[in-house]
């Protein structure tokens, strides 16, 4: 992830920002063509209501650019993340595919903004408020063993990163859980209570995970997968350690 994807979404930022204000304008125009003859004030009235949401719109958007570019907390960085996971990335996933943008783009490129929005506006939490969410293909398709219940239950066996995020959760005092699919992901949350989740996923249930734990921040790190989707995926380790080190209060690892 990096520069591609913040062009993908800024582009695709602009897209829908055009679109809503052609279509205010169309909106508009359409109706100031009769509603003259009801009222002589409703084309008025009609222009300062859709002037309204292009500056809104405008304003939003080139807010949201200038701290994507500048990497800095700018107005309101809580409320504008949270306008890009409800509002925005259901509108960026239709324009995307109105010109041909993959779905996954689109994803990876969301993930890559939010991951931003989070680093400028999220504090540091204590050990225990921050939460390795992990997904169940991680594990190695051969081991027998329940993890999903208690990470705690793993061999160490070495065939999959299982064992060394385990170890990572325990050298930083942090809670580290598994799930298999987005309920159980959800009650996970609701259960330990975090105040930041560094997530890793597919750029599908990254997206997801990311929307449905709103207003709590998801860090998200994608997976790798060698093998296909959802079947003994991989993971950078020094990308999930240096989230933590970005996130973690007073950061002490134990010998």
């Amino acid at each position: 992830m990096g520069t591609v994807e913040k062009k993908t979404f800024l582009l695709l930022l602009v897209l829908t920002c055009v679109v809503i204000t052609g279509l205010a304008v169309v909106l508009w125009l359409v109706p100031y063509l009769g509603l003259a003859n009801i009222h002589k004030h409703l084309p008025l009235i009609l222009a300062v209501f859709f002037g309204a949401i292009v500056l809104i719109s405008l304003g939003g958007t080139i807010t949201l650019i200038f701290t994507v570019i500048r990497g800095r907390n700018l107005f309101f960085n809580r409320k504008i993340r949270g306008v890009v996971i409800r509002l925005l990335f259901p509108v960026l996933v239709f324009i995307g595919k109105c010109i041909g943008v993959g779905k996954e783009k689109i994803e990876r490129s969301f993930i890559e903004i939010n991951n931003q929005l989070v680093d400028v506006e999220a504090k540091k939490v204590n050990h225990d408020k921050l939460l390795i969410l992990l997904p169940h293909c991680l594990q190695n398709s051969e081991c027998a063993v329940r993890i999903t219940g208690n990470v705690g239950h793993c061999k160490r066996c070495g065939k999959c990163k299982i064992k060394d995020l385990v170890e990572l959760s325990e050298r930083h005092g942090l809670q580290i859980s598994v799930a298999t699919g987005g309920t159980l992901a959800r009650r996970i949350v609701i259960e330990r209570k975090p105040n930041l989740i560094i997530g890793v996923a597919c750029e599908r249930d990254l997206t997801s995970g990311i929307q449905d734990s709103y207003p709590i921040p998801v860090y998200g790190v994608l997976n790798r997968r060698p093998f296909g989707p959802c079947f003994n995926t991989d993971v950078d380790l020094d990308m999930v350690e240096g989230a933590i080190k970005r996130f973690l209060k007073d950061e002490k690892t134990k010998a």
